[in-house]
């Protein structure tokens, strides 16, 4: 039956939600990305991590320090946050990185929540 969702967007939220269920809330995001990673790799999924974004101006690539914390599968932009709640600001990134990748969707994690459901934000270009 055709749910209309993505099922990559799906395992990514779902491996996310494993890994604020073992460790919960209150460390840094390096600690929830090294545990993702993880996931992803159990779980036979093709990721980068802290993958470098030039911005293209006037046909020049110039290396701004930009860094997309993780790329699922070339499809998909995870970005990890742990804040006390997620702000335009984080989602401005999020599509800037995905204007600038041409990667079409993107998700924000906010792993610094009770629940991690009420911290993810899925945004699609």
């Amino acid at each position: 039956m055709e749910t209309g969702r993505d099922p990559l967007t799906d395992k990514a939220i779902g491996l996310a939600i494993e890994v604020h269920r073992a460790l919960g809330p209150g460390l840094l995001e390096s600690a929830y990305e090294e545990c993702l990673c993880f996931e992803l790799k159990e779980a036979n999924i093709a990721y980068r991590r802290q993958v470098p974004l030039p911005v293209v101006y006037k046909s020049v690539k110039l290396d701004c320090g930009y860094r997309m914390d993780i790329v699922i599968e070339g499809q998909l932009i995870v970005e990890l946050k742990t804040v006390e709640r997620l702000l335009p600001i984080h989602e401005a990134q999020l599509l800037t990185y995905l204007k600038l990748s041409g990667i079409r969707t993107g998700l924000l994690l906010n792993f610094n929540c009770d629940v991690l459901k009420n911290g993810i934000k899925r945004m699609v270009l």
